[in-house]
């Protein structure tokens, strides 16, 4: 009989579940909406889950009752020690398979970008977070808790610095700068006091700040000196989680890797990832730095053959197929 795992790499935005045997094949994938309990509570979550391996299962074409005999987590939401025990207990409770790991998102991402034992991520998506391994086994997380654990970065704060520093400019307490023009172009108002009021009147949604955070890049790049130190703002709050979890990890000095992931960063802004790059460099004299260029999911599909035993010769394989794999289906979040 086949060994078989899940391995589920649960975002902010959305979550991946792949099926697959302990020699590499990949049975199933399919995709759904986020799985974080910080967002849709720990009911919501084990319930997005449930929903999601009732749909990989029937992607692989797996007969009811059939057995899984691992099945790894990996979750935005997963962050205080606390956290993980009780989105374990829960997971754990619905008997989904005979063993279960659960842990932050991040470290799918990091076992997705590289296999070197010494390595940190970090990741720049809505928001931001920073993981990292040693060889000993050792780890180094931040309580990414948002501003009440000293968080600050990512699209969703870029955005909305964004426009702050483009009503500022307009009214004269801050710099002038071209985001002015920019931002109140791309909603279609005269000016940014157009703006404001109509997103507080709700005449525009607040959700669509969010798209601001490529225009403060290009804004950027075109030379302009607001944008260009909101962006250096960002280059500086990566830098410093890259330093302190490799100095943690005693690494800062030593050869390793720093991956690069999420949203922000995998875009490779040239304005931002050449700071990025320039400044690991500088502090890190050994790194080796790298851009995620493949789903989070395998690395939450290699971390379950890590634990398994198996990945060493399935890693090539697993990888090969999930870089033309595309989820079968799309399960829609519960009401």
């Amino acid at each position: 009989m086949r060994t078989l795992y899940l391995a589920v790499d649960g975002g902010n935005s959305k979550t991946d579940v792949v099926l697959g045997t302990a020699d590499g094949e990949i049975l199933g994938f399919v995709r759904g909406p986020t799985s974080s309990p910080h967002t849709i509570g720990l009911p919501g979550a084990v319930e997005v889950l449930g929903d999601l391996i009732t749909a990989v299962r029937t992607d692989a074409g797996l007969a009811p009752g059939t057995p899984i005999e691992l099945a790894a987590y990996y979750l935005a939401g997963a962050d205080l020690p606390i956290e993980v025990r009780r989105l374990h207990a829960a997971i754990g409770a619905q008997c989904w398979a005979d063993r279960t790991i659960v842990d932050n998102d991040c470290f799918a991402v990091l076992r997705a970008g590289t296999s070197l034992p010494d390595a940190v991520a970090v990741v720049c998506g809505a928001g931001n977070n920073c993981v990292g391994r040693a060889a000993d086994g050792r780890t180094a997380r931040f309580l990414a808790l948002g501003p009440i654990s000293g968080d600050w970065g990512g699209g969703h704060d870029l955005a909305e610095h964004t426009l702050r520093l483009a009503a500022r400019g307009e009214d004269g307490r801050g710099d002038e700068t071209r985001l002015t023009r920019v931002v109140a172009d791309h909603f279609g108002y005269a000016t940014m006091a157009e703006v404001s009021i109509a997103l507080h009147l709700g005449d525009l949604q607040t959700t669509r700040i969010r798209e601001l955070t490529p225009l403060l890049f290009d804004t950027a790049a075109a030379g302009d000196a607001v944008a260009g130190r909101l962006v250096r703002r960002q280059v500086t709050e990566i830098l410093a989680q890259h330093r302190v979890a490799a100095t943690r990890l005693g690494l800062l000095r030593a050869p390793h890797a720093l991956v690069l992931g999420g949203g922000v960063l995998r875009a490779q802004h040239p304005v931002l990832h050449r700071q990025v790059v320039q400044g690991a460099q500088a502090q890190a004299p050994g790194v080796r730095v790298s851009v995620l260029d493949t789903p989070p999911a395998v690395g939450a599909a290699l971390l379950a053959l890590d634990a398994l035993g198996t990945a060493g010769a399935a890693e090539d394989k697993v990888r090969a197929t999930m870089a033309a794999a595309e989820p079968g289906v799309s399960v829609p979040r519960a009401a």
